[in-house]
């Protein structure tokens, strides 16, 4: 399904939030074909095609194994939150997620991350 999945979105209208697929380490992308790879450098190449600054990335995989969180730019914040694919998250985790997503629209209020 990964390979089918466009790999960034368009802005959600009224909102700050763009989905995109995870990005993939280079080891990981081995078995793609050269359109279907997608690395942490190519989703930051996403952004400013769409004119768009990433601020912070909140991760739902259940998984650290797809990319290095330091190969992501410094400025961009990050946050971990373990979900289970295809399952509705349980109440402390969209707890979490609001919480992450107040915090960081607060903090940038006055800016267009």
């Amino acid at each position: 399904r990964w390979r089918s999945v466009t790999p960034v979105g368009q802005p959600i209208p009224g909102t700050r939030f763009i989905a995109f697929k995870v990005p993939l380490k280079g080891a990981s992308n081995q078995r793609l074909t050269p359109t279907q790879k997608f690395t942490p450098k190519d989703l930051i190449a996403a952004m400013k095609a769409l004119n768009v600054e990433l601020g912070l990335i909140i991760d739902l995989t259940y998984t650290t194994r797809y990319y290095e969180v330091k190969d992501l730019p410094k400025n961009v914040q990050y946050k971990k939150l373990y979900t289970v694919g295809l399952e509705v998250p349980d109440n402390a985790t969209i707890l979490q997620f609001k919480k992450c997503v107040r915090k960081f629209l607060w903090e940038n209020a006055g800016n267009g991350k």
